[in-house]
């Protein structure tokens, strides 16, 4: 029987956050993954602190997303792979008013050290932007299924990772309701590994985990399309009615579109048509659609995520719900879950999945 004090299911940004926070605080782990698609692998990898449809800062971005690029950077560092491209986010501003209200976002103090304030001229014919750029700074691009590979690979030399769908009915809790000295140390029991606690980061595949409550997470599809466009040169990415993001060898990443009503997980004409129609306001040159992408974030009712543990559940932590900003998020949120498990540091009731109960 082999013991650690986790078990992670789920090696999407989430899984793959905690359990860098495990191994950065010298904890046992071991991961179990199916290696499915996941919405981390198609997601456009932008980190982006600011919400450019409303200039608005994200969700506590302006407390975590230093720390969260430099987590990043880290990983980059360890593993010695390039995933991470720091990179410019130019926002196109369509009118006056536009410009008047980006400069007036700038000097506000949540996004003064996000906003350069004054407006850049464009200077690319083959791009719609009359009314010029707004660029935000601390912006990066990671290669999202560059990186889970990666760290899949780098998990399995360190004989830290399971490839295999989870299967719950193998799942055994030994916890006891006496008193803490009679508890068994490590309660988690799957196949041959006992642990202290296990950690669902499964995203929407929490639906099939009879431990997590369906009615808290919402299905939420993006789709993408990839692009080449060589006459576009744009080097830096290109936020208009939709995200244009370079990839490389005049490739460029286009989307995404965000449906609640899911008929399947698969590409769609009608998300072809919708990404086509917005990308042809933002640009003036040819393109030629190469390839199309579908995921589907788990998101909440009130955009919060859900972590920590049900009352019945104590052994049983969960870590999910990060929605169309995990891979900016992941890591802060991450650390928090970690202090909370390992300090007794209460979780804010605002991403505490027990908030609805």
């Amino acid at each position: 029987m082999r013991e650690v004090d986790y078990i992670v299911v789920g090696l999407g940004i989430a899984g793959l956050c905690f359990a860098e926070q495990l191994e950065n605080h010298g904890k046992s782990f071991i991961v179990i993954d199916s290696e499915q698609n996941t919405s981390t692998k198609i997601s456009g990898g932008v980190f982006n602190p600011v919400v450019l449809k409303r200039f608005t800062i994200a969700w506590k971005a302006d407390e975590h997303s230093i720390d969260s690029l430099n987590f990043y950077r880290s990983i980059a560092k360890k593993l010695n792979i390039p995933f991470l491209k720091e990179t410019a986010v130019l926002r196109i501003l369509s009118s006056v008013e536009e410009q008047n209200n980006w400069v007036v976002a700038s000097d506000k103090n949540e996004l003064s050290a996000f906003l350069y304030p004054d407006i850049i001229q464009n200077d690319n014919s083959s791009i719609e932007a009359s009314f010029g750029y707004g660029r935000v700074n601390h912006t990066a691009r990671i290669e999202p299924s560059y990186l889970l590979s990666s760290y899949k690979e780098y998990l399995q030399k360190e004989n830290r990772s399971i490839t295999e769908t989870f299967d719950y009915g193998k799942l055994i809790d030994q916890f006891s309701d006496d008193t803490l000295e009679t508890r068994n140390e490590y309660p988690i029991r799957y196949g041959d590994i006992s642990a202290k606690q296990i950690v669902f980061s499964e995203g929407i595949g929490a639906i099939h985990n009879p431990y997590f409550p369906k009615s808290y997470l919402i299905a939420n599809k993006g789709e993408y399309l990839i692009i080449s466009a060589p006459d576009l040169k744009l080097d830096h990415i290109l936020k208009g009615p939709v995200f244009i993001i370079p990839l490389g060898d005049q490739l460029f990443k286009v989307g995404a579109t965000y449906a609640r009503d899911i008929d399947s997980y698969h590409t769609t004409t009608d998300a072809r048509d919708q990404i086509c129609r917005k990308l042809e306001k933002m640009i003036t040159c040819d393109y030629e659609v190469v390839s199309q992408v579908a995921g589907v974030r788990p998101t909440t009712k009130d955009r919060r995520p859900l972590l920590g543990k049900l009352p019945e559940s104590p052994n049983k932590v969960f870590l999910n719900g990060l929605g169309s900003h995990g891979i900016l998020g992941a890591p802060f949120l991450s650390k928090i879950l970690y202090k909370h498990l390992e300090n007794d540091v209460e979780l804010p009731k605002e991403m505490n999945i027990q908030r609805w109960l």
